[in-house]
Formats: structure tokens, C-alpha cells, sequence
């Protein structure tokens, strides 16, 4: 009778357990998936459809709509929030290294590292400065 090699059978273990693992996280998936589905359906069941005239307008803050769909928009609206999200992110990045600077043996490397990274995001603020982005008028 042939025996198989212990490491063939520790080896096919791991494999399902890796495999076991993702099959939570796939019926997790399917789960939400499906919750989101009846939710849309019991919602499509429920809701009274009575469709008027005045539901099917275009509604924008209380106000009748005038003219046509497509307006102006000023380019610097879109700056100022790219601005904001670039600036929000980078926050974000200097919690970690607050934690870590905290930690011994790490202290001079992530200040440096730190420095280099505000530094770039200060090159960036001034060359938004210099081409005039951040003036309002």
C-alpha cells in the first residue's frame, strides 16, 4: 500500500484553508449582493407610480427650471476641490507617520522621509500660487 508524502497532505491542508478563507469572502459577496437586490425590489413592489407632470420636471433647489440643461461653470470650482481632496489625503498620510515617528529607532528616517513629502506638496501649492490658480477674482 502507498502511503503519500505528509508534506502532500500539509500542503493540500493550506490549500483549503487559503481557499476556505476567499469562500467567506465570496459568500459575504453574494450575500450583500443579494441584499442590495431585494432591498431595490421591495422598493420598486412598495412605491405608488403616479406619474404627474409636475414629478416629471427637473427639480434643482426649490427653483423652476429656466432655459436650457447646460450652463457655465467657472474651471476654478474643479481646482479648489481638486485642491481640497489632494490636501485631504495627504492629511491622511500624516497620521501613520505621527505613530511611527513616536516609535524608537525610526525617529530621523520618517522626519526625513516627512520633509521630503511636505516639501513636495509645498512645490506644488507654490506652483498653484504662481500660475494664479488660488486668486478668486
Amino acid at each position: 500500500m502507498d502511503v503519500p508524502d505528509p508534506t502532500v497532505r500539509a500542503g493540500i491542508g493550506l490549500a483549503a484553508d487559503y481557499f476556505g478563507s476567499y469562500s467567506v469572502v465570496g459568500l459575504l459577496a453574494v450575500i450583500g449582493v443579494l441584499f442590495v437586490a431585494v432591498a431595490f425590489g421591495a422598493g420598486r413592489l412598495l412605491r405608488p407610480v403616479v406619474p404627474t407632470p409636475e414629478k416629471l420636471l427637473t427639480y434643482e433647489c426649490g427653483v423652476d427650471p429656466v432655459g436650457e440643461g447646460w450652463a457655465h461653470t467657472q474651471v476654478r470650482y474643479y481646482v479648489y476641490g481638486f485642491l481640497y481632496v489632494i490636501f485631504a489625503v495627504d492629511s491622511i498620510f500624516l497620521f501613520p507617520w505621527a505613530t511611527v515617528f513616536a516609535a524608537p529607532g525610526y525617529g530621523a528616517t520618517t522626519l526625513v522621509e516627512m520633509f521630503i513629502f511636505l516639501g513636495f506638496l509645498a512645490v506644488g501649492l507654490l506652483y498653484a500660487y504662481k500660475k494664479g490658480v488660488l486668486t478668486w477674482t
